[in-house]
């Protein structure tokens, strides 16, 4: 049996690049948000960007709780006199992006646009590049959209539970481990990770920073939301990049096999 002829190995985030959570996710941010403030401020599209522009907010229930202690903060109080707590906050998020019943889910998670087809992944595998998923999303979410909606058949993936948030590496070294595993990779191949936040090309940078034997690139997405308007696109854009994109592009499938070999060449 002839040893495949690897090109590089691609490791995709999933919010924002395999589904469109504008409506969903960061939908149940600002309904979290204006409830634990009082109804008094909900937080636009903008306003959550520009927290995860920040590059540490990629846990959205953790983003929810910095935006409602960043709003009484700046009414005069301090963190310490809010009695918010974080489980019950959650709970509040979950209950809107799942449902109500966490058993049968009815929430904006069953409306989620999708962002590629299989017959893309598919692509992929014809031109030898291995592909799996690193996400900040809890495991039942991810594989929600995985294998529910892709129909993929137990792909590789690294979910919330798994590792520590971006822009830890660590979720995105173990992806690219059991993809080596799982098809006998025995080269150190150039990685691509695949993601449409400052975190995702920070996680990236830090991975090239814990196994320099091998080439991270970081390729950015432009989530559905901020392609409305040209100077919210140009000004996302230019975050990504200088975050540490190598390339970004307004739809993931645009990150053809040739695209692929594109950037390793670039790389080395």
């Amino acid at each position: 049996m002839l040893t495949p002829n690897w090109t590089a190995i691609v490791v995709f985030d999933i919010d924002g690049v395999v589904r469109d959570v504008g409506g969903s996710y960061r939908r149940a941010i600002a309904d979290t948000v204006e409830h634990f403030t009082g109804d008094t401020y909900r937080p636009s599209q903008g306003e959550i960007d520009q927290l995860k522009s920040e590059g540490i907010w990629n846990n959205d229930w953790e983003a929810s709780q910095e935006l409602v202690y960043r709003y009484f903060e700046a009414q005069g109080q301090t963190r310490t006199q809010l009695a918010l707590d974080y489980d019950t906050l959650v709970a509040f998020f979950q209950s809107r992006y799942r449902g109500p019943n966490p058993e049968h889910w009815t929430g904006y998670i069953c409306t989620e646009p999708l962002l590629l087809q299989p017959s893309y992944l598919e692509s992929l595998s014809a031109a030898n590049i291995p592909w799996g998923f690193f996400s900040g999303a809890t495991r039942g979410s991810a594989n929600y959209v995985l294998e529910k909606r892709l129909g993929l058949q137990t792909p590789v993936l690294v979910a919330m539970e798994d590792a520590p948030g971006k822009p830890d590496p660590t979720g995105l070294l173990a992806t690219v481990e059991q993809l080596e595993q799982r098809d006998r990779i025995d080269v150190k191949l150039p990685v691509l990770y695949v993601g449409d936040t400052v975190a995702d090309m920070y996680t990236a940078q830090k991975a090239r920073t814990l196994s320099p034997v091998r080439s991270w690139i970081g390729v950015g997405i432009l989530p559905p939301h901020v392609q409305e308007t040209r100077e919210r696109r140009d000004a996302y854009e230019e975050t990504l990049r200088e975050a540490g994109a190598a390339v970004v592009f307004s739809n993931v499938e645009q990150l053809t096999p040739a695209q692929v070999r594109q950037l390793v060449v670039k790389s080395d």
